[in-house]
């Protein structure tokens, strides 16, 4: 592993444990251990700090490849045009010189309910990324060259992810590779083939254990979805620009 992968990887990991860290926190301070669970699993979700580890090292990312931590938008101005809405607040975008650079989006799940869950994460970067396109396809961000698209998701490893889930087949065959699927598999299949698919430019799935994630671990099941992909394809893209400029 080179120093800089090393580098990485550490600050990753600071990132996962702040993710458990202030998850519980939120939970915690919304009753989730005096029988109002639900509610409290809601606001850790909905807290938006829980995430602000991964923002943090794709803020430095930008910088560390030239571009200006003024360009970043990451607590106000997030909101860029859509197609078929008037607007969608991303969590990270980069707007610089008046040229959209990039649009980052943060998401979690963790249990106990994975299955409506999924359905709707999968609805949510299906659409989010279409819309995306299709106002970029119309000229929403001119005089922008194509922008960087990202998407990283952090999933809960435990045993409810991991189990093997039915499908419900009542008139067609689901494809092949979703039968017996788990809720973690799932998540790998959909996020590589938005990643094929070029909805999105860069993609990372991060898996991590309750006990363990409070250490900083996790373990990223695909290779094609690393952070560290991720991380190079930020890379790349801003030095590109940065040069241009």
């Amino acid at each position: 592993m080179t120093k800089r992968a090393q580098g990485l990887d550490a600050r990753v990991r600071k990132a996962v444990k702040l993710f458990w860290q202030v998850r519980d926190k939120q939970n915690a301070a919304q009753g989730g251990d005096s029988g109002q669970k639900d509610a409290g699993l809601r606001a850790a979700v909905t807290g938006g700090k829980h995430l602000d580890g991964f923002s943090d090292i794709c803020r430095d990312l930008f910088a560390e490849a030239g571009v200006a931590d003024a360009h970043v938008y990451w607590s106000s101005k997030r909101e860029l045009p859509g197609y078929f809405r008037p607007e969608k607040c991303w969590d990270l975008i980069v707007v610089a010189d008046g040229e959209l650079l990039a649009a980052i989006e943060f998401k979690a799940q963790v249990g106990p309910s994975f299955g409506n869950n999924f359905n709707n994460r999968a609805e949510e970067a299906l659409g989010n990324a279409t819309d995306l396109w299709a106002a970029y396809r119309e000229g929403a961000f001119k005089p922008s060259a194509r922008p960087w698209l990202g998407y990283v998701f952090i999933l809960e490893d435990c045993p409810a992810s991991q189990k093997t889930i039915g499908v419900q087949e009542p008139h067609f065959k689901v494809f092949p590779e979703f039968d017996g699927a788990s809720y973690a598999k799932r998540y790998e299949i959909m996020i590589t083939k938005l990643l094929r698919e070029r909805l999105y430019d860069g993609a990372a799935l991060l898996m991590t254990a309750r006990k363990g994630g409070t250490r900083g671990e996790f373990t990223c099941p695909c290779v094609e979805l690393t952070f560290d992909k991720f991380a190079a394809g930020i890379s790349g893209h801003a030095i590109a620009y940065a040069k241009s400029h």
